[in-house]
């Protein structure tokens, strides 16, 4: 990666998984006269990976960019498959793609393309900051032109604000709020300011092979179903099955197969039954027929995160998302600890599960987000 860099050209490395989104953010850098280098992420000795690299490696090859594969398996079973089984085992529902944001790719990788001198790390996530929402300018050369010459000021900006893009049902700003200040300045999302259908446009424009190719699944990491994975990593602890009132209506084999707002899989005869909540002390899953029970207009959350300050002054109304398909509903965040924190919510919410993330918008802005205990 000691490519020499063309005259007033600005370096990019881009996080290419091989799919459409991540082939297509690197094609668009490429023509708009970026110094574009593809990189893989090498994360597991899987199938599904090695089909991905083969294919990154041939959009590098159609691209007539340099392509380089950085092997990070040991770094990713530490930081996302092992913690992935041990906050399960604790009985909680973790959101790994999350944790592997701000670790692995915005965290190794970034770290290794800035030793690099690299400019800027690309991906092809569907989200936008406030110095990058005109990515789809016309691609002549006066865009291209004023493109570079922004960019090349951007690292001179005070704060930088994450913002959602502009397919709203393709936005994935959720995954993205453990990131910080020094990575969003290094950071360029190509796609973040077109739709998916007309992504899937660009990739014939640029004449990328992706008919027939499936679409990635959210944990990369599991062949199969969740259960399955978890079966295999760890063993299984038998409890009880009670309702509300603590009659005991059957067995579980481990509070770790089930997850708040659950229905299917629970194996009670009578029902349908939700899963309503965890005694993880006693090791005991707690039920309902009512599925107005899983509504709760509370929640608290720790390990808060805030992007563009440290701490605004509370407490504050904003959006909150409690998962990443949930309509983002009013709330108000307050301070109860110096780690924690309170959310209280405009109206009940279904299934708020501990583990998963809540994340905090205001109008379009990401502020940040935390984990729901």
């Amino acid at each position: 990666m000691d490519k020499i860099r063309r005259k007033n050209t600005q370096k990019v490395v881009v996080a290419m998984s091989g799919g459409l989104d991540s082939s297509v953010a690197a094609a668009l850098l490429k023509r708009d006269g970026f110094d574009v280098v593809g990189v893989f992420m090498k994360l597991a000795d899987l199938p599904k990976f090695r089909e991905s690299e083969k294919r990154a490696k041939k959009i590098a090859k159609i691209l007539k960019i340099p392509f380089y594969v950085f092997n990070f398996e040991k770094e990713f079973k530490t930081k996302i498959v092992d913690y992935f089984l041990k906050e399960n085992k604790r009985g909680l529902t973790p959101n790994p793609c999350v944790v592997c944001n701000k670790e692995i790719k915005f965290g190794l990788l970034l770290e290794k393309a800035l030793k690099l001198n690299t400019d800027f790390m690309a991906t092809g996530h569907y989200a936008r900051t406030n110095f990058f929402k005109n990515f789809a300018l016309p691609s002549n050369s006066e865009g291209g032109r004023r493109k570079l010459a922004f960019f090349a000021l951007v690292k001179n900006l005070q704060k930088i604000k994450l913002i959602k893009a502009r397919d709203k049902n393709k936005d994935q700003s959720y995954f993205l709020w453990m990131l910080n200040q020094k990575q969003l300045k290094r950071v360029l999302f190509p796609i973040g300011d077109y739709t998916r259908k007309e992504v899937e446009g660009l990739a014939k424009k640029f004449k990328l092979p992706f008919s027939g190719v499936k679409k990635s699944q959210e944990i990369c990491f599991i062949k199969s179903t969740i259960n399955e994975f978890l079966k295999k990593y760890l063993k299984t602890k038998p409890g009880h099955i009670v309702d509300i009132n603590g009659k005991i209506l059957g067995k579980h084999e481990g509070l770790y197969f089930y997850t708040i707002g659950q229905r299917k899989g629970i194996g009670l005869p009578g029902g349908p039954y939700f899963v309503l909540d965890k005694d993880i002390k006693k090791n005991v899953l707690i039920v309902t027929r009512r599925e107005k029970d899983l509504f709760k207009k509370e929640l608290i959350a720790k390990n808060v995160n805030w992007i563009s300050v440290k701490e605004p002054k509370l407490p504050l109304k904003i959006k909150a998302k409690i998962r990443y398909r949930h309509k983002a509903s009013p709330a108000t965040v307050y301070k109860i600890l110096n780690t924690k924190y309170k959310i209280l919510l405009s109206s009940p919410q279904r299934a708020i599960t501990p583990g998963q993330s809540v994340v905090f918008y205001k109008r379009e802005e990401l502020l940040g987000g935390g984990i729901i205990c």
